[in-house]
């Protein structure tokens, strides 16, 4: 029935799967249709290599349109029931392939790396499509994450017959997702090489994910690095040594592992999906500017999500957005959303807020640094500075933001982190009105330090009547010398620019904005050594003064894009020359 390659008979679909669409089927939409599945079929790669799929059949006699699915998560749970289960139900043949040297497939051992072989494979997997009787003709896309990946992957040489995509807390560049602001995503890192083991079942990735909770505090403590790793993945793992390897993005490594060209020219209409403390939100937005950029259609949905909660609580609006998107692009029959931008705004009275495009129209506010912790709506005059010593034997540590690790990840309360010596704040007086932010937040500084190497970690805060502070948004900038790498200083410091992620907040009248500004977050950033050592084998430490200089010269600033209604109603503060749609 599934066209070439061995599988199993085709049969109902497993009883885990049915009992997940009965938890989990409060608020979605009732199946269409009856389901039945095939598995393991090998499907050839252009080399040979053998890659396992399976085949969700809706059991319908109208022809049906096709979703490509892979993944190097394997083909069980949850794809089985997100994608398989879900949209074959809806009358969509479903196919997960699992990725090569993943989930049985063939081409795993030394040479297997991430990210290599998606470009080609992806279109052997259409290839082999388009010889089954059962193919229309007609293709869309879908997935989450890594699986976000293999889309964009494919969309670099898309074929005739990909008709939409949908692109759900997707990564495209590699690199960037390891190294944000040039510091190794330690946290993320791991988090992401322990969950590969999902492709051996449920069993094997809790055991995984338990292994790296047990040896995650010495991982974290240990250096150098390459050494410290291997108890909490289980051994040591080639391709994440490789990671660690390479910390420069011009390296030849990289070359080939970023995707995102791909969205420069495409017209193939794409949804994109992700969340406020999304680890891949810098990415989607990335994407959807290049998307529209180049005249293609897009919509783009962002909730207070991490990287997986918009698929529990929220699966009726996830799932709903992509079965929409994909039935109006695929079967000509579902309904495109009113405005091609659809936000939640987080803090007071949070809603859903639809929009023509991202960012809104907005005018940029400037809150400026003082000393003794003060935040303000006007420049210091007086010469100043504020300081803080970061000891990497002792590091900063992280707290909740957007990392891998949803028990952790999101908003968490941040008054034990502003309590150390090592952070400064600078806090606001109380708004006297709402005021709503949306789009990308930057914080500008003039630094000194007593060495070259350090980190500018910075985060904006929401502090309630009672003192409560909870984090909106944040960013990382790794100072070197030479003014090659991000920070663009001079060794010692310099004008430092720290990019926060973008939002849709809304700060309650009475509350408080507060930034935060420390040397690091360990271990969701690995920790600057202070010695400039590579970070795969450093083994030094050594602390750093940092001090951040107020004065007419140097105005620290944090910069704001503030809705234009609620500009009148909250406490004053200086904005931009011209009235811009944010950068």
């Amino acid at each position: 029935m599934a066209g070439t390659g061995r599988g199993t008979a085709a049969r109902g679909l497993p009883l885990g799967v049915r009992l997940m669409r009965r938890i989990s089927g409060r608020g979605l939409p009732r199946p269409a249709c009856p389901v039945a599945v095939e598995h393991a079929i090998e499907v050839p790669a252009a080399d040979g290599v053998i890659l396992l799929t399976d085949h969700y059949m809706p059991l319908t006699s109208a022809p049906a349109p096709t979703l490509l699915v892979r993944t190097p998560y394997g083909r069980g749970f949850p794809w089985d029931f997100l994608y398989g289960a879900l949209f074959a139900g809806h009358g969509f043949h479903v196919v997960i392939q699992s990725c090569r040297g993943t989930g049985g497939s063939g081409g795993s051992g030394p040479e297997y790396e991430p990210c290599r072989s998606e470009r080609a494979d992806g279109q052997a997997a259409v290839a082999w499509l388009r010889r089954q009787p059962w193919f229309s003709g007609t293709l869309g896309t879908i997935g989450s994450s890594y699986l976000g990946y293999v889309q964009w992957a494919l969309a670099a040489d898309p074929p005739p017959e990909l008709a939409a995509m949908v692109v759900q807390n997707g990564v495209h560049d590699l690199y960037g997702l390891l190294f944000p602001g040039g510091a190794f995503a330690l946290e993320d890192a791991l988090n992401a090489a322990a969950s590969l083991s999902m492709d051996r079942g449920f069993g094997w990735f809790l055991l995984a994910m338990l292994r790296l909770l047990r040896h995650h505090r010495r991982t974290a403590r240990v250096l150098p690095l390459l050494d410290a790793y291997p108890p909490a993945l289980g051994g040591r793992v080639g391709w994440f040594e490789e990671w660690l390897r390479h910390p420069d993005p011009g390296d030849q490594f990289w070359q080939g592992l970023d995707a995102g060209a791909a969205a420069d020219g495409l017209k193939v209409p794409t949804s994109l999906v992700t969340g406020w403390y999304d680890i891949c939100l810098d990415q989607t937005l990335t994407q959807y500017h290049r998307l529209v950029a180049a005249g293609c259609e897009v919509s783009l949905l962002i909730g207070c999500w991490t990287h997986t909660s918009g698929f529990s609580a929220d699966l009726p609006v996830t799932f709903g957005d992509a079965l929409a998107w994909l039935r109006a692009h695929l079967c000509g029959d579902g309904d495109a959303p009113a405005q091609p931008v659809r936000v939640q705004v987080g803090g007071s009275r949070g809603q859903w807020r639809d929009l023509p495009s991202w960012p809104p129209q907005t005018i940029t506010r400037h809150w400026y640094l003082h000393p003794a912790g003060r935040l303000a709506s006007v420049p210091v005059s007086a010469v100043a500075s504020s300081a803080i010593h970061y000891d990497p034997a002792a590091p900063t540590p992280s707290a909740g933001g957007p990392i891998l690790n949803d028990h952790t990840a999101g908003v968490v309360a941040n008054n034990p982190i502003e309590s150390r010596p090592d952070v400064l704040t600078f806090t606001s007086p109380p708004l006297t009105g709402d005021l709503e932010v949306l789009g990308p937040v930057g914080v500008s500084l003039q630094v000194r330090a007593s060495g070259p190497h350090f980190d500018v970690f910075a985060r904006l805060c929401d502090v309630d009547q009672r003192g409560r502070s909870h984090n909106v948004c944040d960013g990382l900038i790794r100072h070197r010398p030479g003014g090659g790498a991000p920070g663009h200083g001079e060794a010692g410091g310099g004008a430092v620019t720290v990019p926060l992620s973008s939002t849709a907040y809304r700060f309650a009248a009475g509350h408080r904005l507060r930034l935060q500004v420390s040397g690091g977050a360990h271990p969701r950033f690995a920790r600057n050594t202070g010695t400039g050592e590579p970070p795969a084998t450093a083994t030094r430490l050594a602390s750093v003064d940092i001090e951040i200089l107020h004065g007419a010269e140097w105005p620290g600033s944090l910069s704001l894009p503030v809705a234009a209604e609620d500009y009148s109603a909250s406490s004053t503060a200086p904005v931009s020359a011209h009235a811009a749609p944010s950068a």
